[in-house]
């Protein structure tokens, strides 16, 4: 690695849906990943990804919705004891019996969208996450997004209004579309550099090393 690469940056850019469990689980095996780099810089780009863009902008009951996609309440349960028992794992306590309503996430995307203009990005992928995942609150409902994004140092205003007249949909469903194309089918998937992509909730000792080879190639961000 040269002197130069050595100061660049890699860029990681993270496709997630804040739905979706394994996503948080992964966002915090990233970050146990970073002090393994030896204080290599990375640049942490989150990328939108809906698992089920059929729901409705109301959301679903969550019982019924689960019933539905696991063929029953039973199997869903199972699940979700091995997810909880995996975010304990890394201090998430999750809390599904909390959530009430399965959110249609296109408008949380387009908030993390317009956090990256105002450096908040980490701070509200984080609070979508807990939001939903530790308090049951619906992320798809526009007055938790305004919350969160005020709290994370936002305009309120101006993010309460680029929701009422849904800015940025056809943008972000544009780069979902992307995601695809390019193979990408589940989530998490990080990818490293623009060159590697590594699927799913990896332990950070995985993550770390496919990072460090990617900076050895002298790869950095576009």
């Amino acid at each position: 690695m040269t002197a130069e690469t050595a100061l660049q940056p890699i860029a990681i850019d993270i496709v997630s849906d804040v739905m979706c469990p394994w996503c948080f689980i992964g966002k915090r095996r990233l970050e146990r990943a970073l002090p393994l780099l030896d204080g290599l810089a990375v640049d942490i780009r989150w990328r939108p990804f809906q698992l089920d863009p059929t729901l409705p902008p109301e959301g679903l009951d969550r019982r019924q919705y689960l019933e539905a996609k696991f063929g029953g309440g039973e199997r869903a349960r199972a699940i979700y004891d091995n997810i909880t028992a995996a975010g304990a794992a890394e201090d998430i306590p999750f809390d599904f019996r909390a959530i009430k309503v399965s959110p249609n996430t296109l408008d949380a995307h387009c908030l993390i969208r317009w956090s990256a203009n105002v450096g908040a990005q980490d701070a509200v992928v984080e609070a979508l996450f807990s939001a939903y995942f530790t308090e049951g609150r619906n992320i798809g409902d526009h007055a938790v997004l305004i919350d969160i994004a005020e709290k994370a140092g936002m305009d309120g205003d101006l993010v309460a209004e680029l929701l009422a007249r849904g800015a940025d949909h056809d943008l972000v469903r544009e780069e979902i579309m992307l995601a695809q194309r390019l193979g990408i089918d589940g989530v998490p998937c990080f990818i490293i550099a623009n060159a590697v992509a590594i699927a799913g909730a990896h332990d950070p000792e995985t993550l770390a090393r496919a990072i460090r080879e990617m900076a050895e190639r002298g790869a950095t961000t576009a």
